[in-house]
């Protein structure tokens, strides 16, 4: 009897639901409540405005840095009275790293698109100082850029982190992976900005035999401010964003007051530093500021210079961003967790060590065109290592500090500033050999210390891992 009263029940109920579906299929077309088309392109474009934001992000550092970049590989060779450019280049470092204890802060009170807004205009106004350079056009502009710098870059770290977070959670995607594919496409279009702007130089700059000078500065300083303008301009398509990604909205100065925003910063430092992790980390960091300098100063005036003029300047940093480029996008495509970050550092690292061996063993080629290849050789192998470190830090710092991502990228930048403005003040004082003893001694500690922090986040589980497939 049960069940055939639920058979009869069933075939009772068959017609009602019929009509229920007939009523709902013709409500379809000409429904304007359920518009089932536009509910899915909606959501398809709020799980794709996070890669737009991306290129915009990408290709707006672009087209600033490969202004500035250019600038600042010049700065040791053009303005060599009283070292003016390696001193303005000291001072711009020096300001970076005290800035950048604060930076974290101003960062949250503005929010991340503005500071990145903030920050372009000290970089525009470096690049004009330099088409009058002097003590009092260089060393403000330097000092002015040294807090825009600091903004920009915890500003960076913290959106791009933000955004891939976002998209992880937003595609169900695996969320280290998310933000190594960010990282490695942020970090290797940023890294044509030496290709493309040293190109420009080395096709507006020559040198002039008989006077002993370069001609053409004015011309590139000009056409480099237009170019940075328009990468300015195109920063204000970026989306605002919260600050963490948990969804915490930025503080604003009407949501927190100067002490407990002063309080919050000297925590969030402190916490940082007391964390053993990042105290793992900040070797590598500070190799990674080491090396950067040693490319900008010592090895454009030291190596390239001598072997193929200030004119040479220009190609050989091109093949440097080449392969910087090159490299920030493999990298950041390889990386899915700790273990191929470290694999992909340790490649890196050995790269930039057989550039230190064979500059310590003064290793050189003296014919024409194969010299010329040999600095270009070398450079390549300097800018691999750079690709490789920028990206797998940034990203290792996403991954491993969620809970206070502004506080951990400021720490980046304060310890990797910090050593590239001790490398500009007290370079000029010692020996090239010496930087390199010093750079390659520095290579193999960092090494070590960041394969114990492995060995360390190894044994624990990851919480980023454990999220999703």
């Amino acid at each position: 009897m049960t069940s055939e009263g639920s058979k009869f029940g069933n075939i009772n109920s068959q017609p009602s639901c019929n009509r229920e579906l007939q009523s709902m299929a013709s409500a379809l077309p000409g429904d304007e409540e359920t518009p089932l088309v536009g509910d899915i392109s909606g959501l398809e474009g709020r799980k794709s405005h996070h890669t737009r934001d991306v290129h915009i992000l990408s290709l707006a550092f672009l087209l600033v840095f490969l202004a500035f970049g250019a600038a600042q590989n010049l700065q040791s060779t053009l303005n060599t009275e009283d070292d003016l450019g390696t001193t303005s280049l000291g001072i711009l470092y020096l300001s970076f790293t005290f800035f950048s204890v604060v930076a974290s802060l101003v960062v949250r009170v503005l929010g991340s698109k503005n500071a990145l807004l903030i920050g372009t205009t000290g970089y525009v106004l470096y690049v004009a100082a330099n088409l009058k350079p002097n003590w009092y056009t260089l060393v403000p502009a330097s000092v002015y850029l040294g807090f825009c710098a600091s903004i920009i870059w915890v500003g960076e770290g913290t959106y791009l982190t933000s955004a891939a977070r976002s998209h992880s959670t937003d595609n169900n995607l695996h969320e280290i992976a998310v933000i190594g594919d960010f990282n490695g496409e942020f970090w290797a279009v940023y890294a044509l900005h030496q290709f493309i702007g040293n190109l420009i130089t080395f096709a507006l700059l020559s040198d002039d035999q008989q006077e002993g000078s370069t001609k053409g500065t004015t011309l590139l300083f000009i056409v480099f401010l237009f170019i940075m303008t328009f990468g300015a301009i195109l920063m204000c398509f970026l989306r605002k964003r919260s600050a963490n990604s948990k969804g915490q909205q930025e503080l604003s100065g009407a949501d927190a007051g100067a002490c407990a925003s002063l309080k919050s910063l000297s925590k969030s430092l402190a916490s940082a530093l007391s964390d053993v992790k990042m105290l793992l980390i900040i070797p590598l960091i500070a190799y990674s500021g080491l090396q950067q300098a040693f490319v900008w100063a010592e090895f454009t005036k030291y190596v390239v210079t001598p072997a193929i003029g200030i004119s040479g300047v220009g190609s050989s940093m091109a093949a440097y961003g080449a392969f910087d480029g090159i490299c920030s996008l493999l990298a950041g495509r390889l990386t899915s967790g700790l273990t191929s970050i470290t694999t992909i550092v340790s490649v890196g690292l050995f790269a930039q060590a057989v550039v230190l061996v064979l500059l310590l063993l003064n290793f050189s080629i003296s014919s024409g065109f194969l010299g010329t290849v040999y600095i270009l050789f070398l450079a390549g192998l300097l800018g691999i290592g750079d690709g490789v470190l920028m990206t797998q830090l940034n990203a290792l710092i996403g991954i491993l500090f969620k809970h206070d991502t502004e506080g951990a990228f400021a720490q980046l930048k304060i310890w990797q500033c910090a050593t590239i403005a001790i490398v500009f003040f007290f370079a000029p004082l010692i020996s090239f050999k010496a930087v390199l003893v010093i750079m390659l001694a520095l290579l193999c500690f960092s090494f070590c210390i960041f394969l114990l922090l492995a060995l360390k986040v190894g044994k624990a589980p990851s919480p980023s891992t454990s999220q999703r497939n």
